[in-house]
């Protein structure tokens, strides 16, 4: 039974890989996947009412993650629809390229901290068709925003799916991640940039200028209002969990609602045709749900790999073989580039229990960083990098022949700053 579900797992995994050769979306693989995996589970084991009690107790845990995505990303749909990004856009003027990448990379850094990795590529992304003409000089300030967004993302609870999951789990808190990974964090980021100052010369070409009439005709008053009423709401979620002790889903939850209570009132006055792309009910139609789809599916897979004990048993495995968490963690965020982060911190989650590894242990500290920034060696290895590829339309070749040493310049060079931080400032 074991062989047969890890079988069918890896068969899964493959084709997620290969989704464009393929031509099926990785959403419908994850699904089917992982209800396949619970029943081969289910049909070859004597006692069904305990696993389906297992299969309930997971989604529980699961469902979690899900409304936590599914209320962020709704959020960060309403600011879009309210113009609320370009508060920030309209404001960089540099065409110097060496200051312009330490502009762009520094906001997608902090921006990614407190949106996501994802979401801050996108907008990131779509800055930069305002700010560069040129398709090469865009194509390598968007690589870098792969890598700075992956940065900025691994050292908040709400920057990175993986480090989410990890503050959900109960491995690590808010104040903790926030406090031992920023410093790791930056100089991930910052070490390629210095590289690159001495590198870069010249101006950027800015577009032409457009038309950025509001069709919506908003007041800049309501898109500021959305825009910062958004910002603060997100950034309050880890508070609210710290007072309330509830999980972070419920605070994501009451601030869409509070959000969508403040756009209600900002347009009661207008016409049901004007208010409707403005609405929260038009911001769940556009949110990416086959992404929350896939990511429902990998894990439910991973549960029946930890039902099953298939990843104690790897966990043994590592024990024995490498002896040293600080080459495991390492090994696993280069493994991160090649394989989704996703489940693979819901493998090491099932790996490794708290009894063994506390809440704020090195090891899941070191896991959100490796996980978070690893990926950004390959284009594929982050849903960061997938997405400005999808924009941009980035070769795995191109990235990996320009971005990939940088990027893992940068890694190797924060995962040394948080050992040496963890050593000797005891942090």
């Amino acid at each position: 039974m074991i062989a047969l579900i890890v079988t069918i797992f890896i068969l899964g995994y493959i084709a997620i890989a290969f989704e464009h050769k393929i031509k099926i979306n990785k959403a419908a693989t994850a699904l089917i996947t992982g209800v396949l995996c619970w029943s081969v589970y289910i049909l070859f084991s004597p006692d069904k009412l305990f696993v389906g009690e297992e299969l309930t107790m997971h989604m529980g845990d699961l469902s979690g993650i899900l409304f936590f995505l599914l209320g962020a990303m709704t959020i960060v749909e309403l600011i879009d629809a309210h113009d609320g990004f370009d508060i920030i856009t309209t404001r960089i003027k540099q065409t110097d390229k060496r200051k312009l990448l330490w502009i762009v990379a520094f906001i997608t850094f902090f921006l990614s901290a407190i949106l996501d990795n994802l979401t801050t590529t996108i907008v990131i992304i779509s800055l930069l068709r305002k700010l560069i003409s040129n398709d090469k000089d865009r194509l390598f300030f968007a690589g870098i925003v792969v890598v700075a967004a992956n940065a900025g993302g691994a050292w908040s609870p709400i920057g990175d799916v993986t480090t989410t999951m990890l503050w959900i789990g109960g491995q690590i808190t808010a104040y903790s991640i926030i406090i031992k990974l920023i410093l790791p964090s930056l100089v991930c980021l910052i070490v390629p940039l210095i590289y690159l100052s001495f590198k870069l010369k010249g101006e950027v070409v800015r577009p032409d200028a457009v038309d950025n009439v509001n069709t919506q005709s908003l007041s800049q008053k309501h898109q500021s209002i959305v825009f910062f009423s958004g910002v603060i709401i997100l950034m309050l979620v880890p508070v609210f969990k710290t007072v309330t002790h509830l999980p972070p889903f419920m605070g994501i939850l009451i601030g869409l609602g509070i959000l969508w209570v403040i756009t209600e009132l900002l347009h009661s006055g207008k016409n049901d045709e004007d208010k409707h792309a403005l609405s929260v009910v038009h911001a769940l139609r556009k949110i990416d749900a086959p992404s929350i789809l896939f990511f429902l599916g990998i894990l439910v897979s991973i549960s029946a790999l930890q039902s099953i004990g298939a990843l104690s048993g790897l966990e043994h495995w590592l024990s024995i073989t490498i002896h040293n968490d600080t080459i495991i963690v390492i090994a696993i965020g280069l493994l991160s580039s090649v394989i989704d982060n996703v489940p693979l911190v819901a493998a090491v989650q099932g790996m490794y229990n708290l009894n063994q590894y506390p809440t704020d242990h090195y090891f899941w500290e070191f896991l959100a960083y490796a996980a978070g920034t690893g990926g950004s060696a390959l284009i594929i290895g982050s849903a960061a990098g997938i997405a400005a590829m999808g924009m941009e339309k980035i070769s795995f070749f191109w990235y990996l022949k320009t971005i990939s040493l940088l990027a893992l310049l940068g890694y190797f060079a924060g995962a040394l700053t948080y050992i040496l931080q963890h050593q000797y400032l005891g942090l």
